[in-house]
């Protein structure tokens, strides 16, 4: 018998569905004795609640104020995706109302409004508080994970991570809130794709010393609703040259995220280059992963295999399928899940990107922000935070 978490899902818009998404296709995962049920939904748009309604015939909370969730004894936990300026106050409530959170990234605006969060998640450690990121769980970024985990590498030569989108190329797509800084914040892309880009390095312990930024306004004007072009003010593009120091090492590692990257709809990568071994994985080739073995005075080849669908979590799907961005926010799913019953003893080791990795993201995204100002190389404060 599989044990329920009833879920609300704050902001109703294109990942609430996808939640909604998982929820209905569970079944797809094997023995998994958990299981979500989204009872409640909030968006300030009434007529966004009008597809729950209709695909989620179990609904008994329907709601305009999120708050009206956070009172209900029918709710465990709350997934919450609203706009960058709203995650303060409301991330806060969800805590303090005792309610597990699976939140979207950034986890605040800036490093103001994440300082204040994070101290109420340190006020309520009972609550498991999680930030959304499912690009780790493709199988060929989950055969890196354990790559690294095994010290396969040798001595790290440097590091690419970076997330590309090239929508933004059109400048005659609307405006919209992630290009306005009183609604996205000073951040720009970084703040919106960033945490993608850094879970991984994050959680290898491959903390940025330092940051050498370069940020690009390209499209500095769009049109509105009504036509009218107005400023676009936020960063489409970031590079961060990072120096990092981890286990005795030194490397460069270099962090990108693209709003304007022609040719990418959605594209996510990561590269670890080593002494004695190299891998890449990039969504981009979703079936393959490529890796060079290297020993001392021998051949310097790379190979590209195809991985089999196989991630965190077993599923009803063949190896020999094709594993896709739905199958991923599935697997990072089933790990909130997993941790929200069974907290560190979870039935396998990848978790959800953290507040503490989160909290780094801004310290790096601040300092950044700092370091384009004033063309300087920009140090850190890297010091332990809290899981």
């Amino acid at each position: 018998m599989s044990e329920i978490i009833r879920f609300g899902v704050i902001g109703c818009g294109l990942m609430g569905r996808e939640f909604a998404s998982v929820v209905s296709r569970w079944c797809h995962l094997e023995d998994v004795h958990f299981k979500p049920e989204i009872v409640g939904v909030c968006d300030t748009n009434a007529e966004a609640l009008g597809w729950f309604d209709h695909h989620l015939p179990k609904l008994k909370v329907k709601t305009t104020n999120y708050k009206e969730l956070l009172e209900s004894e029918e709710i465990d936990a709350i997934y919450c995706a609203v706009p960058h300026f709203l995650h303060k106050d409301i991330y806060i409530d969800i805590i303090k109302a005792g309610k597990h959170l699976l939140g979207e990234k950034p986890f605040g605006m800036n490093s103001e409004d994440n300082a204040e969060i994070m101290k109420v998640i340190r006020m309520h450690p009972e609550v498991i508080v999680r930030c959304s990121s499912e690009f780790p769980f493709f199988p060929g970024a989950y055969q890196i994970i354990k790559w690294v985990n095994e010290n396969r590498f040798g001595k790290i030569i440097d590091v690419e991570a970076g997330f590309y989108h090239s929508s933004d190329l059109n400048p005659n797509k609307a405006i919209n809130w992630k290009r306005k800084i009183e609604t996205n914040g000073e951040y720009g892309c970084m703040g919106d794709l960033g945490l993608h880009v850094v879970h991984l390095p994050f959680r290898f312990g491959w903390k940025p010393n330092s940051v050498r930024a370069l940020l690009s306004n390209i499209v500095t004007e769009r049109p509105d609703k009504r036509g009218d072009l107005v400023p676009c003010e936020t960063w489409d593009n970031a590079i961060l040259a990072c120096d990092v120091k981890a286990e005795g090492q030194k490397f460069p590692m270099i962090l990108s995220m693209k709003r304007i990257a022609p040719g990418h709809a959605n594209t996510w990568f990561i590269k670890v280059r080593g002494t004695v071994f190299s891998a890449e994985f990039s969504t981009k080739n979703p079936k393959q992963v490529s890796y060079l073995s290297y020993s001392q005075g021998g051949d310097q080849a790379w190979q590209i295999v195809d991985v089999p669908y196989k991630s965190a979590y077993q599923t009803i799907t063949g190896g020999i399928f094709e594993f896709g961005f739905s199958d991923s926010i599935l697997q990072m799913w089933a790990a909130f899940c997993d941790e929200i019953i069974h907290k560190d003893d979870m039935k396998q080791p990848l978790y959800c990107a953290t507040p503490s990795e989160a909290e780094l993201s801004h310290k790096l995204f601040t300092a950044a922000l700092e370091s384009n100002k004033t063309s300087n190389n920009i140090l850190l404060d890297t010091k332990e935070v809290v899981h």
